[in-house]
């Protein structure tokens, strides 16, 4: 997590600051809950709130603690303890360190998927939008990266908003799987704690109780959310590959906004590079590198050991934090996308008509040539085309055996642009819907 690929609102989520004082409100509604079955007294843990809910904890002061004592939730006990004075002693009741550390960092990962969801919201918003523009711009469909039959640059736009669209379903999944809280002593029993505090606990935070929680909350969990983030990142990967292309001299159908004033190379004055959507990809990269280590947090030593600890204290901010930046930058980027459809009308002409190789095959199978004639007709015609000698519609119309089968007026015919969008509509209504 550097400054470079961070946004604020992400970044304070995983601020010392502000773990701390998610760990403060996970034991205030603690003591709350405990003295309202009687457990501590009522008046202790209205002084835990009255001193704690407005205090600035230092963060000095608990490193400094932490020093001594080894041990970070013990560390900001003992401050809150300086704090909050004797009352104090009544925090922490039957609970253990996981109980704070896990349902802490599943409020954070709450947190950062809001705001994910969010990113992805905005990137759809975009996506719909310039779909919506280039919906009937005709480009070029590519398989192997070789030219293959026509699409529309709509088209391209509408599969990544469906892809995204997913993506969020994704998002919103892994959010409700990590949305649970621990608070149920050593070994998970609930032998010194109430298993209602958790209930309580867990509803002020916005959560829902762990079925089993052994020590620690199931890493399953944190696989699944980390998993998505992944998804999302090689969703985004593939998006800023797809322009990267685009933007290549020999294509150039699309590229990046370039700013007045903008430098694209030290050397070279002359380059407009795809400086933000490689960006994207390596980013995605360094998301989708969080995902094994969680895989691997999974299996922990019987109801608790720290292995997952030092790499989650990595992998949630850093995972998050990039992802959303990415996101955001994606979004920019798409957004100010420049789209150039006289260059993509020249591409499609650059074979000389021979992406319509496949409706001159369908044409003459429709008139009584078997498919394996038509195949050897159209490529006989097609293979003199891709040396560069000639075109494919007057190679056609001066081959005797295809003629035999079709009027010049059929063989025209399937040179029509248009015939390949005709479902075009179809395809946005799935995607869109009818509005």
């Amino acid at each position: 997590m550097i400054p470079r690929y961070s946004r604020p609102a992400m970044t304070a989520i995983w601020s010392p600051e502000s773990r701390f004082r998610i760990w403060f409100e996970i034991e205030a509604h603690a003591t709350t809950a405990l003295a309202e079955i009687g457990v501590v007294p009522k008046e202790a843990a209205a002084k835990v709130w009255e001193m704690g809910r407005n205090a600035t904890f230092d963060v000095a002061r608990i490193d400094a603690i932490e020093a001594v004592t080894k041990h970070d939730v013990i560390a900001f006990l003992t401050h809150l303890a300086e704090i909050v004075g004797p009352e104090a002693r009544f925090v922490h009741q039957g609970m253990t360190s996981s109980d704070v550390l896990d349902t802490c960092l599943n409020v954070q990962l709450v947190r950062a998927a809001d705001i994910l969801i969010a990113d992805v919201d905005a990137l759809l918003d975009a996506l719909k939008h310039r779909a919506q523009e280039h919906k009937m711009t005709p480009t070029i469909g590519r398989s192997h990266g070789i030219h293959a039959e026509p699409v529309t640059f709509g088209l391209k736009l509408a599969q990544a908003y469906a892809e995204f669209a997913r993506n969020r379903a994704r998002l919103v999944a892994a959010r409700e799987e990590i949305a649970t809280c621990a608070i149920s002593g050593a070994v998970g029993t609930f032998a010194n704690i109430d298993p209602r505090v958790e209930e309580y606990v867990a509803k002020q935070m916005g959560l829902t109780p762990e079925p089993v929680s052994t020590q620690v909350i199931p890493r399953d969990r944190h696989a699944m959310f980390f998993s998505v983030l992944g998804v999302v990142a090689s969703s985004l990967e593939r998006l800023a590959i797809e322009i990267r292309h685009l933007q290549r001299t020999e294509v150039l159908e699309a590229e990046e906004y370039f700013s007045e004033g903008q430098k694209g190379s030290s050397a070279m004055p002359h380059k407009r590079n795809p400086v933000l959507t490689e960006n994207i990809t390596g980013l995605a990269r360094i998301v989708r590198s969080a995902v094994n280590p969680a895989m691997e947090n999974v299996a922990l030593w019987h109801e608790r050991d720290i292995s997952h600890s030092s790499v989650e204290r990595m992998i949630g901010p850093d995972a998050t934090v990039t992802l959303d930046f990415a996101l955001a930058r994606m979004t920019g980027v798409i957004e100010k996308l420049l789209v150039y459809p006289a260059h993509m009308q020249k591409n499609l002409d650059r074979l000389g008509g021979l992406v319509h190789s496949q409706r001159v095959l369908l044409a003459l199978t429709q008139a009584g040539v078997s498919r394996e004639d038509a195949y050897r007709l159209v490529q006989r015609n097609a293979m003199p085309v891709w040396r560069g000698e000639g075109d494919f519609l007057t190679l056609l119309k001066a081959d005797a055996e295809v003629t035999q089968a079709l009027s010049p007026g059929e063989i025209e015919e399937c040179f029509d642009l248009g015939y390949h969008f005709k479902h075009v509509d179809t395809i946005f209504q799935r995607v869109f819907g009818h509005a």
